[in-house]
Formats: structure tokens, sequence, C-alpha cells
């Protein structure tokens, strides 16, 4: 006979002589975050496992599936309130981390479905990590167990044993319908309701629905209000950038109807005009990720996110589930991407701020970073999905707003590029359950943070689980090659809300909210329909597929289940147990918004280029090299990078590390998506935030050259470049940050035109800042700069003829690509300066740039080309020293050689560290040199140095020798400041 229900905890500890890690890790927290402590630590990992077995069922769970008997031990026990595996000293502080009740726990789900492989009667398991701590004081104790053992975000800190014996989630449902009482509430009860329920519905967009429901002469009921907000959040609707604006600036007043449609838009538009025939943009702008041609048969989609306030509560889930989301929008493209790579770019404050300095309610930025690292590298690796291509970048305004951009490539055969859901298909979820994860998520991510934000808004922040996501990749991709639905979208910001309601905007959609499966019990009909629970996808299903669909769905233990129907009625019909609780016409959900209607303005700051000259004369110009180099922005991002899987799927031709020893930085990333082919993608990225302290236009000028050029610098066809824009801005409302974000927009459409370059998608986070109360009861404010990141995507004609910025061989020519000017606003060699505002930032003179990078592009095809390497933060100095130690070569640099385009006399420290765009150092072979330099335009180029066999970067002004050390002692600088363990 079978035992009744019990709980059985199993408690994995390390053998006596084996490094106790969990322990370890919290102490060389204390240490990273510059605690010194006597303090001594123990830890162990327990699994409680619910079921109907006896204590030999528990140990032979932890002797098959949990222990590794080589360096772990293991203790089984029923739990009581009494019980606890280890024993605890009377001088130790005991502590046990678990997830908080209805948060995703990978881990667990992956035992239980072990457990149960085995044929044991488990019904239900969580994860507990257990912390002894001795001889720590009591306030630093305090502060241990709250900041570094548990996140209140998502995790319950228990002291002592745990208060239940038996695991529970939720309690049975009882239906009530709830309607807001809107239609006689004044305008501060608007607000106050838009607040209370977490909204973000400003009070235009209140009275807006008030009216509607007032010509309905019925009140709302709450999942309606609910389905509205995440509707016309900031998040989904993009209102700012979509909305009106009146702009002024030195050059007078501009009115934009839609400030997206006519920059951004725009743009892309004119070069496809331009292009006819020759327009390789396939989808832009209309689905989950961009689409363009990649041969005949195949194409490519490309899409970057943002997770930013998630990762700033949560940050491995924020980043976990932002790299998920945007997987899912690869999978949600047309009729489903195949996720091919992945990119991340991450902006932190300085993981050395010290912990005093801290406001209240932000987590330290080392934690934040390891966190957001770990999350983007687990999902990624777990899914089998190459990461290729990042950045990162460190400014103190990142302090309580972390950025987190996930980008994911995909591949889509040509004729799947197009969907639309028919009348009579079934509405279909398959891939996760449904939980209390993520709720208002959407409305969440559209307002700023505060020192309250982790406590009001820990529901909004999701855990991932990549095994579930790969599953329903694996099974999606084979019914779409068998033509088993008709579209298919991702279920992410706003959950069902959103993915039902844009996927029926056309014709209308009835939903069975008490079909939708469940994690647990006691969900309300508006949770089910708003929840962000991760690793969820929807799809029309025509009802003739329906058998085969779930019986391939079967197959490979996806769950699938029909929800609703597409109806053709125009409207959005929600029911849970035949109750009608909620009705809403298509057409005032997706158009009834009142549009945004705000002023912007942009006044110049004055510069001062002289005093920006005179500072940077002052500084030595050997010291300055080795400070950039090892200043957090310019430094080596090994540590980060080696974390993330390059191999996977063998189709990556160059990496994020290149040279002799794999750990030079490359431009760009190369990825080869048909292994058959030799056709191949280039991808990069560009972003500098400091020009944008002087002017966003030119922040957003040398962004998209940037990005643009390290494409090139591989072996990317200039002429076949796309580019995504990621907006991250503060709070739009006031009129002189939004006029940042024009002037910025603004140079995306010029420049985009003059490059022939089209943005094929994009994204914008928008009200990135932190308030609290200081210590003197003072409200402060931390804005994140004005942050845009311009991501590209480049055909590679051929991946043999790929490039990389190492050095090759002594003897060859280096030649410097495109002029050099004095543009020292911004540049890394003064930004510990007041000076970095004062100077005058990069330029990009579009018509020449594109004329060199076409010319060096025929170059490369030609096999004229041994290495290439973009001047960018640091200049030329920096350029030279990367690919010196990247290729263990020497090099020599005569700076009086490089061609002037300043009306400033050239001077030595410009030469060295001047941020002018558009140039590119390369290596040519003495036989090659002649007519390579005659592809270019006269004046653009010049030989301005030599590799060498020696051990010394040289860098001299004719005779007078400015720079001399070895590349080692440069590669140490740059290698040092995150060499983390």
């Amino acid at each position: 006979m079978r035992s009744t229900e019990q709980l059985w905890e199993i408690e994995l500890q390390p053998l006596p002589g084996h490094p106790d890690r969990l322990a370890e890790n919290v102490l060389q927290s204390l240490t990273d975050l510059g605690f010194s402590s006597s303090g001594r630590a123990r830890a162990a990992k327990s699994y409680l496992v619910a079921g109907s077995m006896e204590k030999k069922d528990a140990e032979r769970i932890a002797r098959e599936l949990l222990c590794d008997q080589v360096v772990q031990q293991f203790a089984v026990d029923k739990v009581s309130s009494e019980s606890v595996l280890q024993s605890t000293a009377v001088e130790e502080a005991f502590y046990q981390v678990l997830y908080k009740p209805g948060v995703m726990d990978p881990e667990s789900q992956s035992v239980l479905g072990a457990i149960q492989s085995l044929g044991l009667a488990a019904t239900d398991c969580r994860t507990v990590r257990k912390y002894w701590l001795s001889e720590f004081p009591p306030d630093q104790l305090q502060w241990l167990a709250t900041k570094i053992l548990s996140n209140d975000s998502i995790e319950q800190l228990v002291i002592g044993p745990l208060p239940f014996q038996k695991l529970s989630l939720g309690q049975t449902y009882t239906f009530g319908l709830s309607h807001v009482e809107l239609l006689s509430a004044l305008d501060e009860k608007l607000l106050q309701i838009s607040r209370d329920w977490q909204l973000s519905l400003t009070l235009v967009e209140m009275q807006t629905i008030q009216t509607h429901y007032r010509e309905l002469n019925r009140e709302p009921t709450d999942i309606e209000l609910e389905t509205i907000a995440q509707t016309w959040s900031e998040h989904c609707s993009h209102k700012t950038l979509a909305g009106r604006v009146h702009y002024q600036d030195e050059n007078g007043e501009l009115k934009f109807n839609n400030l997206l449609k006519e920059t951004i838009f725009a743009a892309t538009q004119t070069i496809r005009a331009d292009l006819g025939d020759r327009d390789w943009c396939v989808s832009v702008f209309k689905d989950n990720a961009g689409v363009v041609r990649f041969d005949e048969n195949w194409n490519v989609t490309f899409k970057v996110e943002t997770h930013n306030r998630p990762s700033a509560l949560e940050p491995y889930g924020g980043a976990n589930t932002g790299l998920g989301g945007v997987i899912r929008d690869t999978l949600g493209t047309g009729l489903g991407a195949k996720p091919i790579c992945n990119t991340d770019v991450f902006c932190f404050a300085d993981p050395n701020t010290a912990t005093e300095s801290l406001p209240p309610g932000v987590l330290h930025p080392r934690r934040i970073m390891k966190g957001v690292v770990n999350g983007v590298r687990d999902y990624g690796n777990r899914m089998g999905i190459p990461t290729v291509n990042g950045a990162v970048i460190f400014d103190q305004r990142y302090l309580g707003n972390p950025m987190v951009f996930c980008g994911s490539v995909g591949l889509i055969p040509n004729g799947k590029t197009n969907k639309q859901p028919q009348a009579g298909d079934w509405i279909v979820t398959i891939g996760g359950r449904t939980g209390r994860d993520g709720i208002h998520g959407a409305t969440f991510s559209s307002v700023e943070l505060t020192d309250q934000s982790e406590k009001l808004s820990g529901g909004a922040v999701q855990i991932g689980n990549a095994i579930t996501e790969k599953m329903l990749a694996d099974v999606m991709l084979q019914a779409r090659d068998l033509g088993l639905y008709n579209a298919v979208t991702d279920c992410g910001a706003g959950g069902f809300s959103s993915a039902v309601g844009e996927m029926g905007e056309g014709i209308g959609a009835e939903v069975w909210l008490e079909r939708v499966p469940l994690k647990y019990a006691g969900l309300s009909y508006t949770e089910i329909w708003i929840s962000e629970a991760q690793e969820r996808m929807v799809l029309a299903v025509p009802p003739h597929h329906w058998d085969a669909f779930e019986k391939l769905c079967s197959s490979e233990s996806v769950e699938a289940t029909i929800i609703g129907v597409f109806a053709p009625t125009g409207e959005l019909t929600l029911k849970y147990q035949d109750h009608v609780t909620g009705r809403l016409s298509m057409e005032f959900l997706h158009g009834g918004r009142p549009p945004v209607v705000r002023n912007a303005k942009f006044t110049p700051r004055s510069t001062d280029p002289q005093t920006a000259r005179e500072t940077l004369a002052q500084q030595n110009p050997e010291q300055t090299l080795k400070k950039i180099l090892g200043s957090l922005n310019v430094a080596s991002k090994h540590w980060i990078i080696r974390q993330y899987d390059h191999e996977v799927q063998a189709n990556s031709v160059v990496k994020p590390l290149v040279g002799v020893a794999n750990d030079g930085p490359s431009d760009a990333a190369v990825v080869r998506p048909r292994l058959e082919s030799d056709r191949a993608i280039a991808v990069a990225c560009g972003m500098n935030p400091w020009y944008g302290d002087i002017d966003p236009y030119h922040m957003a000028a040398a962004s998209i050259d940037e990005a643009i050029r390290n494409c090139v610098a591989v072996g990317a066809d200039p002429d076949q470049i796309g580019i995504l824009d990621n907006f991250c801005w503060g709070y739009t409302d006031r009129p002189e940050t939004l006029g940042t974000l024009v002037r910025a927009a603004l140079a995306c459409r010029d420049v985009s035109i003059a490059f022939g370059t089209p943005f094929i998608s994009g994204k914008d986070s928008l009200n990135n800042e932190f308030s609290y109360i200081d210590r003197e009861g003072s409200r402060q404010t931390i804005s994140i700069p004005s942050t845009l990141l311009i991501s590209a995507l480049g055909m590679v004609p051929q991946a043999e003829q790929c490039v990389t910025m190492d050095l090759k061989q002594a003897g060859n020519q280096i030649v410097i690509v495109g002029l050099t000017g004095e543009h020292l606003g911004g540049s890394h060699a003064l930004l510990e300066t007041a000076a970095a505002r004062l100077g005058k930032p990069p330029a990009v003179n579009v018509p020449r740039a594109r004329q060199l990078y076409r010319q060096l592009h025929q170059a490369i095809r030609r096999g004229w080309v041994r290495s290439a390497h973009d001047l960018s933060e640091g200049g030329l100095a920096v350029a030279a020293a990367e690919m010196s130690f990247a290729g263990g070569l020497g090099v020599e640099i005569d700076v009086a050689q490089l061609p002037w385009e300043d009306v400033l006399p050239a001077t030595n420290v410009a030469r060295l560290f001047s941020e002018s765009s558009s140039r590119i150092l390369c290596e040519i072979e003495p036989q090659n040199l002649a007519q390579f330099i005659d592809l270019f335009r006269s004046g653009t180029t010049a030989v301005c140095g030599q590799v060498t066999a020696g051990p010394d970067v040289i860098i001299r002004d004719s005779e007078n020798i400015l720079v001399q050390c070895s590349w080692q002692s440069l590669k140490h600088a740059w290698q040092s400041p995150l060499d983390w363990k």
C-alpha cells in the first residue's frame, strides 16, 4: 500500500574537504561590495518533494537524480516545524530562502518531471537554499540576510525552520464579476483608479475611457479596464514616439503628427522607394521582428528588446526573461523563424560603487551586473542559441535604472514570412502554464522606478524556463513546416490581452478563460488574462488541423490548449464559465486611445573646444592610453563573453573574441545561417551616450555610423545593412528631455537616408528615472543619460573572405581609412573631466563615409585586407594597441601621416585620441599597398605605420616618440579591470 501524501526534504551538502560554493559566494559577495568581515558561513541546497512516497523513495530520488556523490552527501527527512537537517549551533543564525508562491522555479519543474519519470508519485517540488551564519556583527548580518541571501521581489526569507508542512499554491477560485465605478468619477478619482490599479493611464486617457462607457451606458468590468491599459501602455503602443510633438530648437519649429512615422519609418520608406526592384526589405515595422532577404529561399529576422525595470528589481529574472521574450519575438515573426544567434547590450553603474552611497531601494551595481549576465547566459546557453555580439556601457546615471537590451536573429523560409488568422480558427496556447507571474508587467514598464518599486511591483517580475521554451520552439517549427497554423505571436507584455487582442484586431475573438492551463488554482479571470507568465505562444489553428497539431505537440510533451475562436464580430469577447466578463470593440481598443500631444525643445550646449584641447594636452599620452584601455567602458569584457556559448549550432565564423589567443575585441560577429552556404550575416552595434550629453543629433549619427562601420570592417556589404533603433530615455513629459529624443530621431532619419541603410525594427523604453527620498527628506531623481542603441545586420557575400581585427604578419603596412579631426567632446580621453562636455563631438560626413565603406568592401572582396579595426572609443591609439595585442605583434604608428580634416591645426593628442567617425585602421601586405591606396579617393587614406615583430607599440610624431610600451603591458591594462573569477 502506498503511503499518504508526505513532504520530504532532500538536503545536499558538500563532502568533507570539498568546497562549499554557496557559502563561498556569500562571503565573496561581501568582499565585492567592500565589506571586511571575520564572519563564517556554511550552506546547503534542499529540495522539498511532496507526494505519496516513503523515505526510501526520497532516498532513491537523492541517490539517482540529485546528489553528485563524488563531491556531495545527502540527508533525507520528513518536513516538520522543527526539522533542520544540518544541525544548527547556538551561535549560528539560520536562514532559508525559497521562491515566493507563484514565482517560477524552473529547477523544481525539471526535478519534478525527472522524479515522475522514475514512476514515483511526486505531486510538487520546490528548491530551498539554506545558510548558517556566525561571527558577523548584528547590523552586517541583517544587511547580508536581506540584501545578499535573498531578493524580496521574488524570494521569501525564512528565519529558522520552514513554517509549513505541505506545498500548496492557491485555493479554488470562486467566480464573481467585478465592475469599476467610472461613469460618475471626477478627475481626481479617475487618477486614483489609475494609480490604485497600476494602470499607468493619464487623465486624458481615463476621461476617454469614461466617455466611451458613458456612451455604452454601463460601467466597465475590471478585465475590460485592464485590457485597455495593457493595449494603451507606453510599452505596447509607443504612444510618445507615435504621438504629436511640437518641437522647437535654434533653427525654428517643427510639428509632427506622428514622430515615429515621420522620422524612422519615413527614412525606410524613402530608401525602399529608391531601391525599387533592388529592395531587400521583406517585412518592416509590422511584425514581432524586422525581416530582410538573405538569399533566394531564406529570409533573416532581427529584433532587439529592452527589459530594464524588471532587471532593476530582480536582475537574473529580468534579464533571463528579457532574452526569452525576444527569442519568442523571433518565433512569433511570420509563421515562425528559427533563432540562430543572440546579442546583448548592458548599461550599468560602476560595479565598484561604495555600498554606503546607494540610495534606498537600489540593488548594488555589482549584484545587478552579475545577475543580468547570469540570466542572459543561462537562457541562451540552455536553449542552444549562440550569443555572438554585444557591448557593456558604464555610467553612474544607470544606478537606479540599468539598461538590458537583448536581441535575437532568426532564419525563416521565404514562403513563411506572412501570416493572417482566419475567422473560425481556434485560438490555441502552447508552452508554459499561466500563473501570477508578471501581472501588470506592461504597465509597470511604462513608469519610473522609485525606492518603493521593489515592494510594490514585485509581481511584474518573472523567472523564465529555457527548457520549456526550447521544447516549444522545436515543436512549433515542425508545425510551421507542416502548415498546421495560419498565424502565431508570442505571449509577452500584457499576456493573452496583448497577444489575442493584436491577432484578432482585424476579425474579432472570443476567449474562454477557464480553459487556460494554470500552474496552480485560485487565479481570477482577470489574472489569467493579463498574466505575463513566460514561455507561451498563441496560434491560430484551423479546426481541420487541430488533431494533427495536438498530436504533434503531445509527442514532444508540449501542452497545447484551445482557449477560444477568432470570430468575425469586430469585438473581443471574454468569457469565464459561460459568463461574459468583458466585451470590447476592437476599433476602440486599438484606435480609441487619444493621441499624446507634447511640447519639445532643444537648446544647444555651448562648447569650448580650446579648453578640451588644453586639458588633453596636459596629459601624458602613454598614461592616457593605459587609462583609457583600463577604463570600464573600453576594458575587456571577457569575464562576460566567456560565459556565453559561441559555438553551438556550429555557425559562428567571427566570434566576439579573436586573435592569436582568442582574446582580442572583434568589431562584429559573423554567422552562417545556412551551413551549406558560404553566405553569412554580420551583427554589430553602436552606442555612445556621452556624445548625447553635448548633442543628441551627433550621438545618433555617430551610433549609426559605428554600427555600419563595424559590419563593414569584418566584410559586410555596406549596401546591404539594415539597422534597428532602441531609444531609452528619461521622463519625456519634460519638454527638454523630449527635445533631445526628437533631435536624435531627426538624425536617425537624415543619416539613414544618406547611407541608404533602412531601419527594419525598433523599440523604445521611456521614463527611465529613479526617484527616492534622501537622508535629509528631499526627493532626488536619477535620470539615465539619453541612450540610443543602434544594432546592425549586414549581408556578407562570402564568409571565407571575412576579416578580423588582429594583426597578422610583421612587415605589413598600416593604412588609415578616413579623415581625423579634433573631435574630443564626449571622448574617453576626457571622460573623467568636465572638459568632456566642452569639446566638439564627432560629426559624420555621410556621403564621404558611404563612399569609403564601399571602397573598403571592394578591397576586402579582392583579398587585399589582412586585418581591419574601427576607430571608436579612445581613437587611433586604442585601436592600434588592440590590434597589436590581439595579434601578438608590435606596431609602429606615425600620427604625422594622418589625413587631417579640421580647420584647427592638428595636435598630437588630438591625433592620438580624437574619436572622429568613419575611420578604420587596415593592415595591408606590401604587394597590395599601391592598388589599395589607388582604390580610394585622394586624401582620405594614408600609410601611417607598419607591423613589427618586436614587443612594443610605438606611436610617434615624425621623430618624437609619444608612446612606447610593450603590447603585453597594454593588454594587461585592458584585461585586468573586469578579470573577475
